[in-house]
């Protein structure tokens, strides 16, 4: 059905891409009111930033999106690979993904069981894309999860008003390549098509880690004066080499004594530790072939929208995503029992190769009703969601003397979710200076999971949630050019699927309540952007800084925390040829007291388990595990000729902690990195346009690390007596690289 879908719109395109018409404004603001409900507007009591598909153009030379958005306001970037490739991670104000909410045209996209985003299941979306809201703190209310970070909100491409087509060719440091095509027809007796296909591949920066990545989009519909119809298809197929086991801080910081220690506690193998030694920052531990995730996401989504008089819209939409993949782990030294505990052969050792798989199906239904009159804009709105995922495990090699039955399950659960909100926004001018603000949601959320886990305990989840958000703000418009803000916000979080089944303590629901004060200024060649915030958290769920076999982060509730900062933007246009943009957040970012704990575990001379006993350190007034205190961004543009711009960005994220106790010992160096930017555009006769840009990363060659985890353990014999262990792993990022393109616009 996906390939009959796809077929038929990219045939359309391409019978309509000859065609071209004219289309009115009026017709292309319709289109907003896909997103206007969920969107912030100039006027809006909240800390916001809009980055548009042209400032996205010159820097999206096959990169995820997350690293394109790292110079936004108090975020911080990451990835897996160390280039940029493959499996990224955002961060804003020190809340992960799992934090940010994401829509694309209004429709969630966070995962709803991890609550996590993964961009990389949709590779060169930025291609796609008209322009990108992010939203710091609660926000307004929006659909799926709880924002308690921000929100990042998508909207893919307006439809063109002429026909084109593009094709764009990158290539750079690690053999990362990136092609696409895209094509559009241009509005024709009211109807459009648009189109996309792009491949991205990359070795990576980190030893095997490699990304082979596909992706596309299509997109017709109908448009007029009042109305708007259109039906997307988009969707994206990865295989990434696995990379997320880190590197041991050790072996990052060339500190051989340390690396000696490493590799007695964990290689009793000269050749594993032999490879440590060779690889250095870009060591791998994985060294199977085909040690990959290969997981594939198609989205259908239907989008109505109608204008029934000049002060009421309505719009109405669905989505269909389907996902399905598995990553493939070799194990050795696997026991029958790990696998089936009933065997007779239990206690049998072999090597094996595995898939865990994840089989999804997630349904959306979003409404919105808008009302714009004179001094007052209301906006009527919500989602029901609903999610199924079978999560199932299979033995694809093993080499056991019995016979075990292959490709069968060895472990299935299945996890259902179901999430409906309704929200009344409500904007008014009560004078020509003051606009008030109000935002009530309802979200009631449900999750059921039922099986047996990876690990082969009994799964038996069912667990319902109720919140009510309310939002409330105040603007103040001194005149055209200083305008004044403040704003009060709750959000309310349940825990994701880990934290339900895997915690041995029945995790707690998260409350946030969020104050905003704001300052913008905009007046001919300067604006400045100045907000002071506070978020006050109650079960706040925080990284423990460790994780999980398949490397998702773990979480604890802590009860009492906050998040206290400013963040300041400003950019100045010197002339025609220079300008800068800068913006940096100060923060304090505490958990008033929470417990710390690892286990010491005592063995026989056979080590046999004997007993295991918690370790608990109390910490008070301790710093939040990846938090930086400081965040700044930076870029200096120049254009000495038209068209010709050069641009050199900078990037400073100060020290981060990796666990929530506050030691120099788990922790990040802060780090100073500059990239630049070249881009040259010319206009031949033959061709609309062509683009040359160059991305140089990493300029002084800056060693450095962004991510990272960490974990303690006790491991010693019968009546011995040893100090904690603890392992501290990095994600180093590439030293100096770079990518270079083409683009040909017809």
């Amino acid at each position: 059905m996906k390939i009959i879908i796809t077929t038929f719109l990219l045939v359309s395109s391409l019978v309509l891409v000859a065609q071209n018409n004219e289309i009115k404004k009026d017709t292309i603001k319709l289109d907003e009111v896909l997103i206007s409900a969920t969107r912030a507007t100039k006027k809006s009591p909240i800390a916001f930033t809009t980055i548009t598909k042209e400032a996205l153009e010159s820097i999206n030379l096959g990169q995820d999106l997350p690293i394109l958005l790292d110079q936004m306001p108090s975020v911080v970037t990451t990835s897996d690979a160390g280039s940029g490739v493959g499996y990224t991670g955002i961060r804003v104000r020190g809340s992960d993904a799992t934090r940010i909410n994401v829509t694309l045209n209004g429709i969630p996209y966070n995962d709803s069981e991890s609550q996590g985003t993964f961009w990389v299941n949709l590779p060169d979306i930025t291609s796609s894309v008209e322009d990108i809201q992010i939203q710091r703190g609660v926000g307004t209310s929006t659909n799926g999860s709880g924002s308690f970070g921000a929100s990042i909100n998508i909207k893919t491409k307006n439809p063109s008003q002429k026909g084109y087509a593009t094709t764009s060719n990158s290539f750079g440091s690690y053999n990362t390549r990136k092609h696409n095509i895209s094509f559009g027809s241009g509005i024709h007796k009211n109807f459009y098509a648009e189109g996309r296909i792009s491949k991205i591949l990359s070795d990576g920066y980190i030893d095997r880690a490699t990304s082979d990545l596909s992706s596309y989009y299509t997109e017709v519909g109908y448009i007029s004066k009042k109305t708007s119809v259109k039906a997307i298809v988009f969707g994206g197929h990865e295989i990434t080499y696995q990379s997320w086991y880190g590197t041991p801080k050790a072996v990052v910081e060339g500190d051989v004594e340390g690396i000696q220690a490493y590799i007695n506690r964990n290689f009793p193998s000269e050749v594993a530790a032999e490879s440590l030694l060779n690889d250095g920052r870009t060591y791998n531990f994985y060294t199977y072939d085909n040690q990959v995730d290969n997981y594939e996401q198609t989205h259908y989504q239907l989008h109505f929208t109608h204008q029934i008089n000049t002060s009421l819209s309505a719009n109405l939409s669905g989505n269909y995503t389907r996902g399905k993949g598995y990553y493939e782990q070799f194990k050795d030294n696997e026991e029958v029992g790990d696998y089936f505990p009933n065997s007779v052969n239990a206690f049998e050792e072999g090597d094996v190769i595995r898939r865990r798989w994840l089989d999804n199906d997630f349904y959306v239904l979003v409404y919105s009703l808008n009302y714009t009159k004179e001094n007052l804009k209301v906006d009527f709105g919500g989602s029901y969601t609903k999610y199924v995922g079978d999560h199932f495990g299979k033995i694809i090699w093993d080499s056991f003397t019995i016979e075990i039955p292959i490709r069968s399950n060895y472990y299935f659960n299945i996890g259902e979710k179901k999430d409906f909100s309704t929200y009344i926004k409500a904007s008014y001018n009560l004078t020509s200076n003051w606009f008030a603000f109000a935002d009530f949601q309802y979200r009631n959320v449900s999750y059921k999971a039922n099986g047996i886990s990876s690990d082969l305990l009994d799964i038996n989840t069912n667990e319902d949630f109720d919140f009510i958000n309310p939002k409330l703000g105040l603007t103040y418009k001194m005149n055209n050019y200083n305008l004044f803000y403040a704003s009060y916000a709750v959000a309310n979080r349940e825990p994701n699927r880990d934290d339900l089944i895997k915690n041995t303590i029945l995790p707690k629901a998260e409350n946030l309540q969020d104050i905003e004060i704001g300052y913008r200024f905009k007046k001919s060649k300067l604006y400045t952007n100045a907000n002071f915030y506070y978020m006050n958290y109650k079960d706040q769920l925080v990284l423990t800084g460790e994780i999980d076999d398949v490397g998702d982060a773990i979480r604890q509730n802590v009860s009492e925390s906050y998040r206290l900062g400013l963040e300041v933007q400003i950019g100045y246009k010197l002339n025609d040829k220079l300008k800068f943009d800068a913006n940096i957040t100060l923060s304090e970012n505490k958990i008033k007291e929470f417990n710390h704990i690892v286990y010491d575990t005592q063995y026989d001379t056979d080590f046999n388990t004997i007993s295991t006993q918690p370790v608990i350190t109390n910490f008070k007034d301790t710093a939040i595990s990846f938090s930086p205190n400081i965040i700044a961004g930076n870029t200096i543009t120049y254009s000495p000729l038209k068209d010709f711009n050069v641009g050199l960005i900078s990037k400073y994220v100060g020290k981060q902690y990796l666990d929530n106790t506050t030691s120099d010992n788990k922790s990040i160096d802060a780090y100073f990195i500059n990239n630049l930017n070249v881009s040259y555009t010319i206009h031949p006769k033959w061709l609309k346009e062509i683009s040359f840009n160059l991305l140089i990363n990493n300029i002084f060659d800056e060693k450095y690390v962004s991510n990272g985890y960490t974990f303690s353990y006790f491991y010693r014999p019968e009546n011995s007596n040893s100090n904690a262990i603890t392992e501290v792993f990095y994600y180093p990022q590439a030293t100096i690289n770079f990518l270079t393109g083409i683009t040909l616009k017809f």
